[in-house]
């Protein structure tokens, strides 16, 4: 069958198979634009960037990256291609008389679209996060969604982000119409019907075979092929990130959820956890408090700083002075202060999460969990500082809606839950209000109140930057110029004096607040931690250390130095339990995942990684390579074999307490 087709000289006939390969080499056009679009992007975004590359890349390293990076956006670009394919191409095959290049064209506009908004959104998520799209992204979808607009307009630049976006798009559209207007080649033989048959036949294996190669990033199977699993293929992290162009960071973020949702535990037998019985997680479980250490406090204050990193507390960074207020804190008598501590996760949902319900990150989200909000999780903090005659109440800086964190507090609980609108604090701020007020109004409860556990979570060291810095004290010229001095080669060094400028504020507020309430409310215990490290550091390339570690404080009457392990290390996890055996009598029986950094806890774990006093490392990596926490030189080695097993403990039960709920009873359990 011949169909009649236009060019420029007229009309002219047309086979089916000749169609079939003209559109084949529009579609490879299309694929080939895509490609290098995408390939151009990496490129652009490596050399802009290139101040997060170390010192120790070569170019060879460079030229690796951007050819793994090609062969990885085989896949985004076939992807694109394919629904062209199939609209285009396979419908003409079906309706030969329809005229469908247009729809092409708009299949390619759409993808520069997309390509250009990711793009350009890469830049400030890079610089913020370290990575080209992850977890983050998806949590994003919980967040309150007027304030991440508002944040995204005022410290991400949304609207000439976007503009620009639109432009990128328009000069893809010009480009694209040109070059799909270009001619095509013929069939280069005039063939009989049955050879007809066998080139279409031979054009359709050539163009399946082609798909498989795209589909598997320059390989037919996940043996040869390139996924953003195994894509990491340098060294340096920084290059790693650039390999994933950014449909396969978004594909990266949404198989995260994926995995996260039906709790798969990396490093983890997941069938050795479901065999856990509830005898068995009793017994990990398990606590008996040895006798109090101090005087029970009246009040007791665990206060969560937003991005609350360490690395503002090392001796290479004291002359920005933005810590030296916990730093004063930590120096006091009555204070123990240890530098070796995890969060529980790299946002501060998972943080909260955590100290809530007791249970460490393993991919799933406990305050989306049905079971989270039917019964209270034995490991739950609000139930047991109950059990010692305490009153558990939560204050936040921002909405209670937030990510469900009001209803999981409460339905874990919580007496009280307190977010800006219930203590009628003005908005300052997208999220929320400002640190001094959340603080004003926890102070103003204070008094005749009944013995109190206060959970706080501040919000002011979180973009949009806003706090009027010079009212509040902070010499933003000094701070500018102490950071070029300090990273000369930072690209936006005012916009980093900011940032710290608010971490510096949450500093002043929190160290104002502890020290005028334990000047007024001596048998008071205040214990001072971020909710997560990762998000600004003033150095591009920090070490992990850096990276993700957060400070540990404690203090109060009755506090000492000697007081902790000298060697303690631990995370959010145990917090509780610290406290718990620092106030609760002798044979006091709780529960905890984790331990008390007063008798054994040596070393922390957390979603990812793990920590001692000496050393930090990633937990899924076999084996283990120890990182030395400051300075160069060798990490001490450690007990492989004891901190597997432990980070392995830690998961598991967590995971099975999440998938089973609170239930300790083998006999509830099998219906389920």
């Amino acid at each position: 069958m011949r169909i009649n087709r236009y060019q420029s000289s007229g009309w002219i006939a047309e086979s089916r198979l000749e169609r079939y390969f003209r559109n084949i080499q529009q579609d490879l056009k299309l694929f080939l634009f895509l490609l290098l679009l995408l390939c151009f992007y990496r490129a652009f975004f490596m050399w802009k960037l290139s101040g997060f590359m170390g010192s120790g890349v070569t170019a060879g390293d460079i030229l690796q990256a951007n050819w793994t990076g090609l062969r990885l956006s085989l896949k985004g670009a076939g992807g694109f291609t394919l629904l062209a394919f199939l609209l285009v191409t396979v419908a003409n095959l079906i309706r030969p008389r329809w005229q469908l290049g247009r729809i092409r064209l708009i299949i390619g506009t759409i993808a520069s679209f997309i390509l250009a908004v990711l793009f350009e959104a890469r830049f400030p998520y890079y610089e913020e996060f370290h990575m080209t799209y992850g977890l983050q992204v998806m949590q994003g979808a919980h967040d309150d969604k007027t304030a991440l607009f508002f944040t995204m307009v005022q410290e991400y630049g949304l609207p000439w982000r976007l503009a620009l976006a639109v432009l990128l798009t328009i000069l893809c559209w010009a480009v694209l119409k040109r070059l799909l207007a270009g001619g095509t080649r013929s069939l280069p033989l005039n063939l009989s019907d049955s050879g007809r048959r066998i080139a279409g036949i031979g054009l359709t294996v050539l163009t399946v075979a082609f798909m498989f190669f795209a589909r598997f990033g320059g390989g037919f199977n996940y043996a040869t092929g390139i996924n953003w699993e195994n894509a990491g293929t340098t060294g340096d992290e920084f290059l790693n990130e650039c390999i994933l162009d950014d449909v396969q960071g978004i594909y990266r973020a949404i198989q995260s959820e994926k995995m996260m949702k039906a709790g798969n535990i990396y490093g983890v037998d997941k069938q050795a956890a479901e065999e856990m019985t509830p005898e068995s997680v009793r017994a990990e479980i398990a606590r008996t408090a040895p006798g109090a250490k101090i005087a029970r406090p009246k009040h007791i204050f665990i206060i969560m700083g937003e991005t609350w990193a360490q690395w503002p507390m090392l001796e290479q960074y004291a002359g920005l002075h933005v810590a030296d207020g916990i730093k004063g804190l930590a120096a006091e008598p009555n204070a123990y202060y240890t530098r070796s501590f995890m969060p529980n996760g790299d946002f501060t949902s998972i943080a909260l999460t955590g100290m809530i319900t007791g249970l460490s990150e393993v991919n799933i989200r406990a305050n989306y969990q049905p079971k989270s909000f039917k019964t209270v999780y034995p490991t739950a903090m609000a139930p047991q500082f109950k059990a010692l005659g305490y009153q558990v109440d939560f204050w936040y800086g921002g909405s209670p809606s937030w990510d469900n964190i009001q209803r999981l507090a409460l339905a874990q609980g919580f007496d009280h839950f307190y977010g800006y609108p219930d203590f009628n604090a003005p908005k300052t701020n997208s999220w929320g209000t400002n640190d001094k007020n959340l603080f004003q109004a926890l102070a103003d409860t204070l008094g005749n109140e009944q013995p109190t556990v206060h959970l706080i979570m501040t919000t002011s060291n979180h973009p949009p930057y806003n706090i009027d810095l010079a009212a509040e004290g902070f010499d933003l010229d000094k701070a500018r110029q102490m950071v070029r001095e300090l990273i000369p080669e930072a690209q936006d060094p005012d916009n980093l004096a900011v940032e710290i400028g608010h971490y510096w504020y949450m500093d002043k507020v929190v160290t104002q607040f502890v020290k005028e309430t334990m000047a007024k409310y001596p048998d008071s215990l205040f214990v001072i931690v971020g909710d997560h490290g990762d998000r600004y550091n003033i150095d591009k390339t920090p070490s992990m250390y850096e990276r993700y570690g957060i400070p540990f404080i404690v203090t109060g009457r009755g506090i000492h130095k000697g007081i902790l392990l000298p060697d303690s290390a631990g995370s959010q996890i145990d917090i509780v339990p610290t406290i718990m055996e620092l106030i609760a009598p002798k044979g006091f029986s709780y529960m905890s995942l984790g331990s008390s950094l007063t008798t054994t806890n040596r070393r922390g774990v957390n979603y990812g990684f793990w920590i001692t006093r000496t050393a930090i490392g990633k937990a899924d990596t076999v084996p283990l390579e120890p990182e030395p926490l400051t300075g160069s030189g060798s990490a001490p080695a450690i007990d492989e074999t004891g901190m597997q097993d432990y980070i392995n403990a830690i998961r598991s039960i967590s995971w099975w307490r999440a998938k089973y709920g609170p239930v300790l009873d083998a006999e509830k359990l099998k219906d389920r």
